[in-house]
């Protein structure tokens, strides 16, 4: 049986990546809005060419914001934007800003980084970004350094941004720890959503969606499907005789040999009680046919033991084929019905039955509606 999650759901884009796509494009938004405005600051300073650095490092973020809405891609909107903000930050350390207060926008780096990329990625380009800041203060002779730093001003810098980095480092490996154990929780309880815990098979609220996606598969494209519902014979009476935890390691036991026989492709779920209930994709009414009577014959040459007594299980099936429906509920009648004339005819049989290949074989070539 395949996994009971569900394959053929449509693909979603995660909820956290769209509210990081959101903040990013107000980051950008905001951060257009102060280059601007310190740029027309600077400018009223008779700070030209300050001005026009700053004016300057607007145009990338916004054919940033260009690209993404273009192609959507997430990890080249972080990429630029991380990339834009460092070299800025680079040019305000390098030549001070204004009144030397340059640096100090270095403080929103942290949290921006480490929220953006994984915390070995952040730590690494920010230790980068150390180095650079290393350099430019110890070397204000350096080409494009025009600003000079008192040995007060970098103890202090280097101090706070370092407090400032271990803060947000731990705050950001605390979110991903809770992040991580949420989503370990939350897929937890959808497998125990969509699973029955006796026989770890499907449960019949999963096999109910996978029906509905099957049959919208055959209603696009015309592959045909089968079903195979199961009953195991005289159940009560195995309970009655031999106890509940008898039946239970039935079921379990059952379930266990069904997954052997029927095919990777197909699912198998409990539908209720004692009724299991198979799904065989791109399968036609012979094949499905086939596929019920060796499991049948399975169950039938099995001795199911329990505390070593040996228990009756035999199983009664009722197979039908999309081809002879028009809907999964009428699917799922006619295969009950087969079911129901299995029984009537004495037990341990599958239904309809056929006298040959080709009876089977006609039986499934009624035209798709």
């Amino acid at each position: 049986m395949s996994d009971s999650l569900h394959p053929d759901a449509p693909p979603t884009v995660p909820i956290e990546d769209q509210r990081i796509a959101r903040l990013l494009t107000w980051l950008s938004l905001m951060a257009i809005l102060f280059l601007l405005g310190i740029g027309a600051k600077a400018w009223y300073a008779n700070h030209h060419t300050h001005a026009w650095v700053l004016w300057a490092f607007a145009l990338p973020i916004v054919v940033n914001m260009a690209w993404f809405a273009g192609t959507g891609n997430r990890a080249a909107q972080k990429g630029g934007l991380i990339t834009t903000v460092g070299l800025l930050f680079v040019y305000l350390m390098a030549s001070g800003g204004e009144s030397n207060t340059g640096p100090l926008w270095f403080y929103v780096f942290p949290p921006l980084l480490f929220y953006l990329t994984n915390l070995k990625t952040g730590t690494a380009i920010l230790l980068f970004c150390y180095l650079i800041a290393v350099v430019v203060f110890q070397n204000p002779d350096l080409p494009l350094v025009a600003a000079e730093y008192s040995t007060d001003f970098k103890i202090r810098f280097f101090a706070t941004l370092t407090f400032e980095s271990l803060f947000c480092f731990v705050l950001e490996a605390s979110r991903l720890k809770a992040r991580h154990e949420l989503v370990e929780l939350a897929r937890t309880h959808e497998q125990a959503a969509r699973t029955d815990e006796l026989t770890a098979l499907a449960n019949r609220r999963d096999m109910q969606y996978r029906l509905n996606a099957e049959f919208s598969r055959y209603q696009r494209a015309g592959h045909h499907f089968s079903i195979v519902l199961i009953d195991l014979d005289l159940f009560k009476t195995i309970n009655d005789r031999f106890g509940h935890d008898a039946g239970d390691e039935v079921l379990k036991a059952f379930a266990e040999l069904m997954q052997r026989v029927i095919r990777e492709t197909d699912i198998a779920a409990r539908w209720g009680g004692e009724e299991f209930l198979v799904l065989l994709p791109d399968t036609s009414l012979l094949q499905a046919l086939v596929l019920a009577e060796r499991l049948r014959a399975e169950v039938a040459r099995t001795e199911f033991v329990f505390h070593d007594q040996r228990l009756p299980v035999s199983i009664s099936a009722g197979v039908c084929s999309i081809a002879k429906s028009g809907s999964i509920n009428d699917l799922l009648k006619q295969a009950d019905t087969h079911l129901y004339s299995a029984k009537e005819a004495g037990r341990n049989r599958i239904a309809p039955r056929v006298r040959s290949l080709d009876e089977a074989a006609d039986r499934d070539t009624t035209p798709r509606p």
